[in-house]
């Protein structure tokens, strides 16, 4: 029996019997099995860290640590207080750990201050030289020795910002530090995690998220006396967004220089020694504990860094026990959800339960408490549209023929080149009037939109929408897909969106029941899309403006996708200059828009080449059969 059948059969059993995602609250559990106690560990710099740790109550054998570093709180606090659940699901708890939970440097009740994403001190002269990795490696050395009956291993997991502090350990680990399970990290805040996606704000996220986060901390406190949720005045973010007219006037109306991130926002439009410093990447050298990096392909917030660590650990560590978990999953959905589906879309089985039984709980058991063998591939991949799991030596794998699909006139799209030597689009964009990221009326940015029906956008005028004819067979893209356009417009900057859709046939069966009323004849499925701000198109570091009515080149890269297109199926791509209010506006005028002025924002007439000369074009990885 193969190892993914195995999988499949393990993860129906468990599912049939009692899912683990639906035990989420078995706070009874934790009490009658745990210990509960606080505590203050003393870094080298002397700040104190709290620290919450759960000991086993059966002491008949030693336990390995399993810690859980996080900005968002420990909670509750008070050794009387218990969590409702250990660990990130239910069977991790009933393992058996000795679970530890740590306020990072700077939030909650640790003392010291914060600082978001905290560079990396690579050569440490003194005991002031602090940076997380430190704090890591001293919360860990504390532990082992004042904890008692511990077998002296560590394991560290996280999930988003808990998932940098996962990867931050790794460099100049605690000699007892073994697993590491970097979830979801934020990894690079400026390309594509969270804040930025090549150099274009995610004005959401930023400002729904920092507008609690962000606000500074006197003194060591507890949630209840923290900064509470942002009132939005108007319930329809895009109305929100659009009616307060620049990301200037938002931070002038709502924050002024209360906020430490939005006044660095300003302070560092460009790709300079700020963000480059705050990037772990180049420090993950010298790897010695085993990695397993997990994500998902639908994750709206940290996607990016999931395949940005794997391939940083892969590069620099020849040889590294580093291997990667993917699946179709919103943020952190391998342990939200079941993952039997995400959005209008089923995946057939419960992916996640699959993900907790075959690979987190067997890794930890191994690494930490010698227990079984844990074998996989290199990279484990569940691929959507086929909705199976697949093993591979590499990622991406090397199984693949590199094609390109060829933008067309008269919306075609075709692996095909262009015959004509004089063909564009044209059309205009108009920042006032931006592309919704979404269909609908929304107070919040949905994780579901990263799979959504685009149907909505393809009505359009702004947005141009190229697909293929019926499929006659299978096709399977795996890995980054490359976008290469070609250009103008009528502006001296411009963002572009490119999206990567796959087209249901008009047989397609509806779901029954049907209680949102879906339509799946022509569903337009969002498999990956991804903004690039024109400026940036040759560097980062020193954005140049863009020659109005000039042919330009715009190439960038999306992140990566696993995904079969079925026979009958279509691919899409469609093309917009705006994304709102996922991203903020862009002017399309060459500025600074941190300073824009509402009156700044202008229309522009755009054209996407696809001639023989000027071949647009978006180059994909196809799985070999």
């Amino acid at each position: 029996m193969t190892f993914f059948k195995s999988l499949w059969l393990t993860a129906v059993s468990v599912c049939t019997l009692s899912p683990l995602f639906a035990q989420q609250t078995d706070s009874a559990y934790v009490r009658e099995n745990y210990t509960k106690i606080e505590r203050y560990i003393t870094v080298r710099d002397g700040i104190k860290l709290f620290t919450s740790i759960y000991l086993p109550k059966d002491q008949s054998k030693k336990y390995p640590f399993l810690i859980n570093r996080t900005p968002y709180t420990c909670a509750p606090y008070g050794e009387d207080k218990y969590k409702t659940s250990l660990g990130n699901f239910p069977a991790e708890m009933r393992e058996g750990f000795i679970f530890v939970y740590q306020d990072v440097r700077g939030r909650w009740m640790s003392e010291g201050n914060f600082d978001d994403i905290r560079p990396h001190v690579a050569n440490k002269k003194s005991k002031k030289d602090i940076d997380e990795s430190s704090d890591t490696y001293d919360t860990i050395d504390w532990l082992v020795k004042n904890i008692k009956n511990n077998n002296g291993k560590a394991g560290i997991y996280g999930i988003s910002y808990p998932g940098f502090y996962s990867t931050t350990s790794l460099p100049g680990a605690h000699p007892a530090l073994k697993a590491v399970s970097p979830q979801a990290p934020v990894t690079d805040w400026f390309i594509g995690d969270d804040f930025h996606h090549n150099g274009a704000l995610f004005l959401m996220d930023a400002f729904g998220f920092m507008s609690s986060f962000g606000v500074p901390r006197p003194k060591p406190i507890t949630p209840d006396k923290g900064p509470k949720g942002f009132q939005f005045p108007i319930a329809d973010n895009y109305r929100f967004y659009l009616e307060s007219g620049s990301v200037k006037n938002l931070k002038e109306k709502y924050f002024a220089d209360s906020i430490r991130f939005w006044n660095n926002l300003f302070a560092h439009p460009n790709l300079d020694t700020f963000w480059k410093a705050r990037n772990i990447q180049p420090h993950l050298k010298g790897v010695k504990p085993a990695v397993m990096v997990v994500g998902g392909f639908f994750d709206a917030e940290d996607a990016y860094g999931t395949f940005a660590t794997y391939q940083a650990i892969e590069k620099q560590n020849p040889g590294a026990n580093n291997i990667l978990v993917a699946g179709p999953w919103f943020h952190g959905g391998w342990v939200r959800s079941d993952g039997s589906s995400f959005g209008d879309i089923p995946f057939g089985q419960p992916t996640s339960i699959q993900y907790q039984e075959k690979f987190e709980l067997p890794f930890f058991k191994h690494y930490l408490k010698g227990d079984g063998d844990f074998k996989t591939a290199e990279a484990n991949i569940f691929i959507t549209g086929s909705n199976e799991w697949k093993g591979f030596n590499t990622w991406p794998p090397k199984e693949t023929e590199e094609r390109t699909l060829y933008l067309q006139p008269n919306g075609k799209l075709s692996f095909e080149k262009v015959g004509r030597t004089d063909s564009w689009d044209e059309y205009v964009s108009d920042p006032n009037a931006p592309v919704p990221y979404q269909d609908g009326i929304q107070a919040k940015r949905t994780r579901e939109y990263m799979i959504d029906d685009q149907r909505f956008a393809a009505r359009r005028p702004d947005v141009k929408v190229f697909q293929t004819d019926r499929l006659t067979e299978d096709i399977t893209l795996t890995g980054p897909v490359l976008a290469k356009l070609v250009v103008s417009t009528t502006g001296s900057d411009a963002d572009y969106v490119v999206k990567l859709i796959d087209v249901f046939p008009e047989d397609a069966v509806t779901p029954s029941p049907n209680p949102k009323g879906i339509l799946m004849a022509g569903y337009q499925m969002l498999v990956r899309g991804e903004i690039m701000r024109g400026k940036y198109r040759n560097s980062f570091e020193k954005p140049e403006a863009m020659v109005p009515g000039q042919i330009t080149k715009v190439n960038y890269t999306l992140p990566d996708v696993a995904h079969t297109f079925k026979k009958g199926h279509r691919v899409m791509i469609q093309i917009q200059n705006s994304w709102f209010p996922l991203a903020d506006r862009n002017p399309q005028q060459f500025m600074d828009i941190y300073q824009a002025e509402p009156a700044d924002f202008k229309k522009a007439t755009h054209r996407i080449f696809h001639d023989v000369n000027n071949a647009s074009a978006i180059t994909v990885s196809v799985l070999k059969p």
